[in-house]
């Protein structure tokens, strides 16, 4: 056995190869977690009922490939499967794939069937959506009728989005309707024909959900993913200048804009919006499942080097773009600073991104990093700090230890509790902090792991207020261990739990912030308290108690007015009503939807609707002024590259609420 690291981590979600006898992997993946997790469950039926119930929820997400007589007959093994894996007999896995490979080739057949029928595009049913998995399905005719609905829906809403006049749509509506329909059942055949996955996938599938059963945070990953995993590098490479996620849905939609890019450059193309379709060498690709493969093997060549894009906005309007590769430098991770100047008084303010480290070839680390942009805000006559943890999802724990180490005078930092062990107290390394002014902290549901334990001892030592949203609620510990099996796998495993100085913890329940600043998405956000294996909960004896550093007058003040203030204030308001919609939108109790035109474009206006205020309220400016560190300010007139990166960073602080009221509170606090 080979311990790999101690890190504090967000999940990240793999799938790996695996050896030959499941068992086997599964025997030893079952040792290594009963020697070392933090709360190892014991194998009996609660895991046989976790692991088949979690397992075919992988493998049919939505209860639409299996039958309900198919799943009778596989429910013989729900209370069984910890007795196979103790006697080595996995020959349930074997049926389970049969009878899930049996499924797919119903789920070819079924679309084969489809796309040679004639297709209404109209339909007296309707489609309903839920977060809840529906039943399954009794037969395949019951099968036939879900995918035509959803075949019709996809049709639909195809066509809807091909304009934002419904009018106009009416009047050439069928013609665009015969040739979107070619497209849709292509894209639907494309799918099921490569649905069924090799037995190393399934395997794999099956191993993570075995070690999920522990705690969210514990899986299983190859060699080369265990790489990948620990990596931070940055890396120079040709690039188009934006990130971009294909959906299930086969829409490649763009989810980062990097500064200084083609993209960046183009001033059209946004975060959110839709791939169409891609010309290349005068060769145009729509985006679907038949042509992913080839656009991505195009895109990533050397020998391409530009591209039209075709692109749909969430309003629904289309444009094309010419864009040209351009050498691009991963910055994303990098901490930087600003002074921020609101009605003369002047504040520093420090984006964390994340917790890096010099860990696996990376070219510098967090709190190295942190303390020098203090020290370029110190040379600035800055005494006050804004530190922006929002989305930080963690990283290194050693650095989270650091970072605490430029603010904190006080010989401990926290607590931590390995398995089987007592609580040992984290000592801090250095007895002067290097910033003593005024500090607030900005949180939300992202912010996890790392970012927590650094927010929590801060907060315990009353050295800052927080504010935001509540974070993530992960303070567990991991360590990676190898897997002695034929493919030297490896095994990520929960050893200890982080506790705060005065022994409670933020596990599961997230961190309160002192005081909360609503943010539109917060019910969106996936918490640690929404896996189902989380660990729950607990205090233990604390360092000290939650009195030793009691908030000032003046602290209990602002508290009071800015909590009170935010009952009528009308920004916040604004806020709340736009995440009440969001919420209806995005709840379980959705409305059916009509499987007619009208009312599809009808229902996919009110998402373009609430999109278009979403985006006037994410473009609003706010009345403060952000400028350069002197340092900065230098370095930016000698390099244009610098100079867009810093419009870019600029321009987000500017129109972020959150922050705008973090430097009215901290004035307050002066």
């Amino acid at each position: 056995m080979k311990k790999i690291l101690l890190l504090l981590l967000f999940p990240i979600f793999s799938i790996a190869q695996s050896d030959k006898n499941p068992c086997e992997t599964l025997s030893l993946i079952s040792k290594l977690i009963k020697e070392n997790h933090f709360k190892p469950k014991p194998i009996d039926d609660s895991l046989s009922v976790y692991v088949f119930d979690t397992f075919l929820e992988k493998l049919d997400p939505n209860n639409s490939l299996f039958i309900s007589s198919e799943i009778v007959e596989l429910k013989k093994h729900k209370f069984k499967i910890d007795n196979y894996i103790k006697d080595g007999n996995c020959s349930f896995l074997e049926l389970i794939y049969k009878t899930y490979s049996k499924a797919i080739a119903r789920h070819q057949s079924i679309i084969e069937w489809i796309t040679k029928e004639s297709i209404p595009y109209s339909s007296n049913e309707v489609i309903s959506f839920s977060k809840k998995r529906l039943p399954y399905r009794k037969s395949e005719n019951e099968l036939k009728l879900l995918y035509k609905k959803r075949i019709l829906f996809n049709l639909l809403t195809d066509i809807s989005q091909t304009s934002t006049n419904k009018d106009s749509l009416l009047t050439v509506f069928k013609q665009i309707a015969d040739s979107t329909k070619v497209k849709v059942l292509e894209n639907y055949d494309c799918e099921a024909k490569n649905m069924l996955i090799e037995k190393t996938e399934f395997n794999s599938i099956f191993y993570n959900v075995f070690c999920s059963y522990f705690d969210p945070h514990t899986m299983f990953f190859s060699n080369s993913e265990k790489s990948d995993f620990l990596s931070s590098l940055s890396s120079s490479n040709y690039s188009f200048g934006f990130n971009a996620n294909l959906s299930e849905k086969n829409e490649l939609s763009v989810v980062e804009i990097i500064p200084n890019g083609a993209a960046y450059f183009s001033d059209k193309i946004e975060v959110g919006d839709i791939i169409q379709k891609i010309k290349i060498d005068n060769v145009e690709y729509a985006v679907n499942c038949s042509n992913n493969k080839i656009i991505d093997e195009k895109l990533k060549s050397s020998e391409t080097k530009n591209a039209i894009f075709t692109l749909r906005k969430k309003s629904g309007s289309i444009y094309s773009v010419e864009l040209f590769k351009q050498l691009m430098r991963d910055y994303q991770n990098s901490v930087y600073s600003y002074i921020i100047d609101y009605k003369g008084n002047k504040t520093g303010y420090i984006k964390i991104p994340s917790f890096y480290s010099k860990f696996e070839n990376g070219k510098t680390n967090v709190s190295d990093d942190v303390k020098k942009e203090i020290l370029k805000l110190k040379e600035d006559k800055i005494n006050s700090l804004i530190i922006d943890l929002e989305n930080n999802t963690g990283g290194s724990m050693q650095e989270a230890f650091k970072l605490c180490n430029l603010f904190i005078n006080a010989p401990v930092l926290g607590i931590i509790r390995y398995a089987k062990n007592e609580p040992v107290l984290i000592p801090n390394e250095k007895s002067k902090a290097i910033f003593n002014g005024s500090i607030v902290i900005i949180t939300n549901g992202y912010s996890a792991s790392a970012s927590e334990l650094f927010t929590n001892a801060m907060q315990d030592y009353n050295l800052a207020l927080v504010v935001g949203t509540k974070s993530h609620g992960k303070t567990s510990i991991q360590d990676i261990f190898e897997l002695k099996n034929e493919s030297n796998d490896f095994i990520k495993i929960t050893i200890g739990k982080f506790y705060r100085v005065n022994g409670k913890s933020s596990q599961y329940s997230g961190n309160n912030p002192t005081i909360n600043i609503p943010s539109v998405f917060d019910d969106q956000f996936t918490r640690e308290k929404n896996a189902k294996t989380a660990l729950k909960n607990e205090s233990i004896a604390g360092y000290l108690d939650n009195k030793s550093y009691p908030l000032s007058e003046k602290q209990k003040e602002i508290i009071k007015t800015y909590t009170t203030k935010y009952k009528t204030d009308a920004s916040i308001q604004k806020i709340t009503k736009l995440k009440t919609k969001i919420n209806t939108i995005f709840g379980d109790n959705l409305e059916p939807v009509k499987l007619n035109f009208k009312s599809v474009f009808d229902y996919l206006n009110n998402y373009a609707s609430l999109w278009k205020e979403i985006k006037i309220l994410s473009e609003n400016e706010y009345d403060f002024t952000i400028s350069n560190t002197s340092f900065d300010l230098e370095k930016n007139k000698n390099s244009d590259y610098f100079s867009n990166i810093n419009n870019v960073n600029i321009k987000n602080i500017q129109t972020n609420f959150t922050i705008f009221e973090a430097t009215k509170i901290i004035g307050d606090l002066k």
